[in-house]
């Protein structure tokens, strides 16, 4: 257990609810005891804590987002895929309380309990020193997981733009930069993308790769893809 801790940068005070956070329901079956307090009431919890971390967050740090995309993103972050690649680079799944049973049959490596596992830590952690420990340590994973998902976006609605346009021969493409507004620590690029001159797409964000990323988004969407 202290070998988590140190995985997650959190001592907790109440090491009772550490263990329930990793005690699947399994073990307590098998062991035909209702005293043997498992994960999935925390988990309930954790995953509301979750959600609000995250939408905050995002809400906060992606002010060229509408709110159809901030729903996205956010989805994208708390789903089972995620909070499973969350879980493995803790290795969670070793420190799990398992049956005999479900631990013979890969249950420490199974998506399902892995991600269910990382939202009642969430909540365990919570409930132990509250949101801000919670919140450090969601964002710890989160952060990251945005950063590589807006690269991948940078380069998929330009690389989609640009490619559209390539099937017509003599079309030019161009990002024209419109405003630079804000103190250098918080500013914020507007860009239009040209079609031969005639302005396609519009976007704003925190940096001009960004800004572009949403000028060759609204351009697709203008387009109807």
């Amino acid at each position: 257990m202290l070998e988590l801790e140190k995985k997650i940068g959190y001592n907790f005070k109440n090491k009772s609810l550490l263990n329930e956070a990793l005690t699947h329901s399994s073990f307590a079956n098998e062991h035909k005891s209702k005293h043997i307090k498992y994960n999935e009431r925390l988990e309930f919890l954790g995953d509301a804590v979750l959600s609000i971390v995250v939408s905050d967050y995002i809400f906060k740090h992606c002010p060229e987002l509408p709110e159809g995309e901030l729903t996205k993103l956010r989805a994208s972050l708390v789903c089972e895929k995620s909070l499973f690649e969350f879980a493995k680079k803790i290795e969670l799944g070793k420190y799990l309380v398992l049956s005999k049973g479900e631990r013979n049959n890969g249950g420490a490596e199974r998506p399902s309990i892995l991600s269910d596992a990382f939202e009642a830590l969430i909540a365990a952690i919570y409930i132990d020193g509250g949101i801000e420990p919670a919140r450090k340590h969601i964002l710890n994973f989160v952060i990251p997981s945005i950063k590589n998902s807006r690269k991948k976006s940078v380069r998929d609605y330009k690389t989609t733009l640009q490619e559209i346009i390539q099937k017509n021969p003599g079309e030019r493409l161009e990002y024209v930069p419109v405003s630079e507004t804000g103190p250098d620590h918080d500013k914020h690029f507007v860009v239009e993308v040209h079609l031969n001159s005639n302005v396609i797409g519009r976007g704003g964000g925190r940096s001009k790769k960004e800004a572009e990323q949403q000028a060759a988004r609204e351009a697709l969407e203008l387009m109807g893809y």
